[in-house]
């Protein structure tokens, strides 16, 4: 006659099937079985993503190289469609052909970036809880020697990681490739919503929102298509009341330009205000004269001298990005406690 060995209630010594207490060798741990099982059940996910970051890395190394030989061979560097500057005379036919032949796959590599943290939401961080719930399977996990919490946190820690890698390597790989064709040359600048989605730090930071967020609300709903949809509609809110926010995350410079100046900023300068300033120095907005019959007569009554702009110079990109990203992941955090919270209220 055999007998079976199981774990004892708290998952650490043994049971009467287990007299000796010993563990077979190469049998799993709860919390190891644990994670191999997430590992199993997204395995096809966590391809998708690594064979994303591995195509993604060398479709943008091929890019870079001939993107940089088209401007190395035409000589357009920094030029843009219309330049002041003089070594950039006689070029626009260049940037053009630039434009309409590497234009489109960098533009396809912007919107992947942009819509990466929300496929992850959908796609893995929706279902990673809400799909457990909704089938009934975590009750049997939660019977056995892993607590709740640790349970939690086995099936979001690998999860977590993956995304991490994936993203970082894939915004770290675009970086490389936008130093080439950024800016003038290609008319994509750091400030558009697709480069700035893209660059640095904000799509890793989105991504691991997107992780949170599904897993919250599969935790609060237990249904993974009606998860589905609330962490689709949640990112996209995110997403927007951020950009809206973003120009105040820091102060903008404002250049003011007297009544013979023309008034324009480099292509890279973000702007994000303009109006007309007085002789005592007040700002005044663009539209203060529309109405009136005589522009020239009501400005002089208001005793213009000028135009302003207020703008973000090339340099707050970085700052901004940082402090958008330390907003985001600060998000992240309370709502994985958040999760946290639920998981022990509900299940002990």
């Amino acid at each position: 006659m055999t007998t079976t060995a199981h774990l004892g209630a708290n998952g650490t010594g043994p049971t009467a099937g287990d007299p000796g207490g010993a563990r077979e060798p190469g049998v799993r741990g709860p919390l190891g079985g644990l994670v191999w099982l997430v590992r199993r059940q997204h395995r096809l996910f966590f391809g998708l993503l690594l064979a994303a970051a591995a195509g993604g890395a060398v479709w943008c190394a091929v890019l870079r190289g001939r993107a940089a030989a088209f401007i190395d061979a035409h000589h357009i560097d920094g030029c843009s469609m219309i330049s002041l500057v003089a070594r950039c005379d006689g070029t626009q036919d260049a940037v053009v052909e630039f434009r309409n032949t590497y234009g489109p796959a960098l533009q396809l590599a912007e919107a992947g970036l942009l819509l990466l943290p929300v496929l992850i939401g959908l796609f893995l961080g929706a279902p990673l809880i809400a799909r457990e719930l909704e089938a009934g399977t975590h009750k049997l996990v939660l019977t056995q020697s892993v607590g709740p919490l640790r349970w939690l946190a086995a099936k979001t820690a690998l999860p977590a990681l993956v995304v991490l890698a994936v993203t970082t390597a894939l915004s770290a790989v675009f970086a490389w490739l936008w130093q080439v064709v950024g800016d003038e040359v290609s008319g994509s600048y750091w400030y558009s919503t697709l480069d700035f989605a893209a660059l640095g730090p904000v799509p890793v930071a989105y991504s691991l929102l997107a992780l949170a967020v599904g897993v919250l609300a599969g935790l609060l709903l237990r249904r993974t298509v009606l998860t589905m949809g609330v962490t689709l509609g949640a990112m996209v809110l995110l997403q927007v009341a951020l950009k809206q926010l973003r120009p105040y995350l820091m102060p903008s410079g404002s250049t003011e330009f007297g009544p013979k100046e023309s008034a324009q900023l480099p292509d890279n300068a973000w702007l994000v205000g303009q109006g007309y300033y007085t002789r005592s120095g007040d700002h005044l907005p663009m539209e203060v004269c529309d109405s009136a019959g005589d522009q020239e007569s009501c400005l002089r009554s208001h005793d213009v001298v000028g135009q302003y702009m207020d703008h973000h110079p090339a340099s707050h990109h970085w700052p901004l990005a940082w402090i958008e990203s330390g907003i985001v992941l600060a998000l992240t955090a309370v709502l994985t406690v958040l999760a946290f919270r639920v998981m022990r209220r509900r299940h002990g």
